[in-house]
């Protein structure tokens, strides 16, 4: 069971959550089209799609590093078709790229809220769009989104309305698509994590190095995403997954090794529901408020 020569179109993958799924892919020998606007260093985040590049041809993989900013109809084409002409076709899309700001609606400007709907919910939905006649000749393609279960709760929306529509319209593209392409068998999943993942997004903007210490971290993602893509498609799609309950019934028993400081306690992420249950062992915080935030963009 392997992703190898498989290949993937990643949206954020020059760092984060997007690079530790490249790269779990990439030391199965996996193509990795590397889509992400930071061509250039950033000066508050690591990373580029250049220097992801490298990292994934270390660890064993192809990289073929594109500027593409997922707000672009031409860019998305345009990176979607390179990617499919250089390495002769396209397996699995993983829609990651997303931007986010809580504040209440009040505090949101209207350039922040467009912002997070052109990244997050049309994003996804266009990069998927323009991915599926490439998935359709796939023997076993996955379109993978990096967003919650749909839990329509008001303590999901009452803090941050506007960031909760964008990732929830991102679930909302999942429960619609999987229906659409069933028959066709491209599988459409969604993944989100039990707890804070150890993120720029968290250092810089959500809690900095004390909010890190009580996460996980983005291998835990990777790993789940990397056993999603080994699914058959035709027959595991629609799911809402959260990636330690995934993981367990997949047979992991050692979350331990996904902690940043084993000494703290692990702080929840948005939108998680009560069910299903954390698996044994695992002890979550209840969810607190964390600080409003801008997005670095």
């Amino acid at each position: 069971m392997s992703l190898k020569n498989k290949t993937l179109f990643i949206t954020g993958a020059s760092r984060g959550i997007g690079l530790a799924i490249a790269l779990r892919a990439a030391r199965d020998g996996a193509n990795i089209a590397i889509a992400a606007k930071t061509e250039t260093p950033h000066p508050k985040l690591p990373g580029t799609i250049h220097t992801a590049a490298a990292e994934i041809e270390q660890a064993g993989g192809r990289a073929l590093p594109l500027v593409v900013d997922v707000r672009e109809e031409e860019s998305v084409k345009a990176g979607i078709a390179k990617a499919a002409e250089t390495f002769g076709g396209l397996d699995i899309v993983v829609n990651n790229a997303s931007a986010i700001q809580l504040t209440p609606v009040a505090a949101t400007e209207m350039r922040r809220y467009d912002l997070m709907q052109q990244v997050n919910a049309r994003g996804s939905f266009m990069v998927s769009k323009y991915a599926l006649p490439h998935l359709a000749r796939a023997a076993n393609p996955h379109i993978l989104m990096l967003s919650p279960p749909l839990d329509m709760q008001e303590k999901w929306f009452a803090p941050h309305t506007a960031y909760s529509m964008a990732k929830f319209g991102m679930s909302l593209v999942v429960l619609g698509l999987a229906g659409e392409l069933r028959a066709q068998g491209i599988a459409v999943n969604a993944l989100w994590p039990r707890t804070t993942i150890a993120t720029s997004a968290i250092r810089n903007l959500l809690g900095g190095d004390a909010l890190m210490a009580m996460s996980r971290s983005p291998e835990i993602l990777a790993d789940a995403a990397h056993a999603i893509f080994l699914k058959p498609a035709r027959s595991f799609t629609g799911q809402f997954l959260i990636d330690d309950s995934f993981l367990a019934a997949e047979g992991v028993t050692d979350f331990g090794r996904y902690r940043i400081d084993p000494g703290q306690p692990l702080a929840p992420d948005f939108f998680v529901p009560d069910r299903p249950p954390p698996p044994p062992g695992v002890s979550v915080l209840e969810h607190r408020a964390l600080p409003a935030a801008t997005p670095p963009r």
